[in-house]
This record gives structure tokens, sequence and C-alpha cells, in this order.
């Protein structure tokens, strides 16, 4: 597991778009090529979770592989993607995005605290080899991913 912590200056409900957006997800996850919504969210309401499912591609190297993931959004609060048990590539994949207020300061007063789980193993013994010089840095990664994506988004906002 690799968890990433950090101090945004965008607000939950900016950062939860970014993330609860799976079809944009090729534009700024790494190794994500493709993304596609198989089922619409359950529960379209400001409050209640939403789940849906994606299949989403990754990429790297020479390897290309398409697994299915069951995604449930708390507005405001959380995004959750787990794989399903399907996958060939990972034995287990989970991400999740909690999104929590930080404390107020004049500098930054509607900052939030960001954290990011990353669970994963590889199916493969081959994909986990090669996988292991590069897979630790795939959170960090993600977060510069996420944060360029949020500066470009809501750049002309600030």
């Amino acid at each position: 597991m690799r968890a990433e912590f950090f101090r945004s200056s965008y607000t939950q409900k900016q950062l939860y778009d970014v993330v609860s957006n799976v079809a944009s997800y090729p534009k700024f996850v790494p190794f994500c090529t493709r993304s596609r919504i198989l089922t619409k969210p359950t529960n379209v309401t400001e409050s209640g979770p939403q789940v849906l499912e994606a299949e989403l591609t990754v990429g790297f190297l020479s390897f290309k592989e398409s697994y299915v993931s069951t995604v449930t959004c708390v507005p405001n609060e959380s995004v959750k993607a787990v794989a399903s048990s399907s996958t060939p590539l990972f034995k287990e994949l989970s991400t999740i995005w909690r999104f929590e207020p930080a404390p107020q300061s004049s500098q930054k007063p509607n900052a939030t605290l960001v954290s990011l789980d990353l669970i994963y193993a590889f199916s493969n013994p081959l994909h986990a080899s090669v996988s292991s010089t590069f897979f630790g840095q795939v959170s960090r990664l993600m977060v510069q991913a996420f944060e360029d994506r949020c500066s470009e988004i809501y750049s002309s906002y600030r």
C-alpha cells in the first residue's frame, strides 16, 4: 500500500469534481490510456454515494491491459475505485481519494486536506517484477498529475 497526503488550496468540491470525473482519466491519470463508463451512477443526488462501473485501460512500455472498476463517489468527500476480481492484470487494485477541510488560514481560506491510498498486487509475476522498479512512484505521479489537472481546470477562477 502507498499513501500520499497533501494540502491543496482548492475546495473539496473542486477536488472531488476532478477525481469523480472518471471519463477524463486519460487526460491526467498516469498510464491510463482509456476510460469508458459502463454503468451510469446508481444514485444521482448531492449527498448520497454514487456507484458506477468503468472500464479502464492502462499501458506501460509494452504492457496494455483493460479492467473493470467499481467506482463509489461520496460527493465532496471521497472517490474509491476497486478493480473487479476478474481483472487479469491485478490480484488487487484499489484507490481511495479523501477530501477534508483543512484548518483555516488567511492565506488559504478554502484549503483542503487530501489523502490518496493506493493498494495493489499484480497477478502476473512478470508484471510484478517489471513494475517493482517504478510502481512505488505511481502514487506521487498521480498526485502531481491531479494537481496539474486542477491547475489546468481552475487557474482561470483564481
